[in-house]
């Protein structure tokens, strides 16, 4: 149920446009990277603590500026039965928003500069992508996620790109074990997607946002949905056999399957949108489960 508009406080407001219920997606793979990087030895506690900072400041700050674009777009209107969007809202000006979005890239920015000095120029790369995937994402002649192309970015830099850039961090290398491992948190961000997506079909396909969902159906979208759901349980049994039963333990992240199954009926059950949201936080909530679970298991067990 979306709130009202005039009963929001000032931090109200700028809470809903940072979007907290999709934070979990950079929360998740930074998570999963640290856990595989102790499990080889000790931690950098303070690139650690820097590196989930940097992937939440770009998170948020892509947050703020695919709320500034697609209103600019048309995308977000007064019709949209997905959660309010601050600036369609008229809660915070296009202006205003551009400046929140700078600022917090700055800001990312700054934490990124401390962990290029930290683990060197590849994180600098990864970084300056990072932000300007965020930004292209919505923004620009050609952006990301009108082209059907939002997919592949979210599962790459939420998933083998963070759990890959954090433990390199750590350790100074990446191994196809970790890329692997980034497999999971990332399939299941481009889940969350796409029940975003499933959801606001109609108004996409209006605004000519060309999500996967609108460029080939419905049908398409649910089947992708539950891929991502069951490639995501299946890697932990990839690594365990990979790499060694002693990580067994990881095993228990399976349950995401269970944990699962409502949210699969629900989607491939109902076209309305707003039955919908719901699923959006509860795909998010299996992230989290998922990512929590695995990385408490393969730390345990090393």
């Amino acid at each position: 149920m979306r709130e009202d508009p005039e009963e929001l406080s000032p931090a109200r407001i700028w809470l809903l446009a940072i979007r907290p219920k999709t934070l979990w997606a950079s929360i998740a793979p930074v998570m999963v990277g640290l856990a595989l990087a102790y499990g080889e030895g000790s931690i950098h506690w303070l690139a650690a603590v820097a590196t989930m900072t940097g992937a939440l400041l770009i998170q948020i700050g892509t947050n703020f500026s695919n709320d500034y674009s697609d209103f600019q777009k048309g995308a977000d209107t007064k019709e949209r039965e997905g959660p309010l969007r601050v600036t369609q809202a008229g809660l915070v000006t296009p202006t205003g928003m551009l400046r929140a979005t700078l600022f917090v890239f700055v800001l990312a920015g700054l934490v990124s500069a401390y962990l290029v000095g930290v683990a060197g120029w590849p994180i600098a790369v990864i970084g300056v992508a990072a932000v300007l995937s965020g930004i292209l994402y919505t923004a620009g002649p050609f952006p990301l996620g009108y082209l059907g192309l939002g997919d592949l970015f979210v599962f790459a830099f939420f998933g083998p790109v963070a759990v890959g850039g954090t433990y390199f961090i750590q350790r100074g290398t990446v191994t196809w074990p970790v890329l692997v491992a980034g497999l999971a948190p990332g399939l299941l961000s481009v889940a969350i997607l796409v029940v975003n997506n499933l959801r606001d079909m109609e108004g996409d396909r209006a605004a000519g946002k060309m999500t996967l969902a609108v460029r080939f159906g419905a049908l398409f979208a649910r089947v992708e949905y539950l891929f991502c759901i069951l490639i995501s349980a299946a890697v932990p049994l990839v690594l365990v056999v990979w790499l060694a039963w002693y990580h067994a333990a990881a095993l228990s992240s399976l349950v995401l399957i269970v944990g699962a199954l409502p949210a699969i009926r629900k989607v491939f059950k109902h076209t309305e949108g707003k039955v919908l949201n719901p699923v959006l936080g509860k795909t998010a909530k299996l992230l989290l489960i998922y990512s929590v679970v695995f990385s408490l298991a393969w730390v345990l067990s090393s």
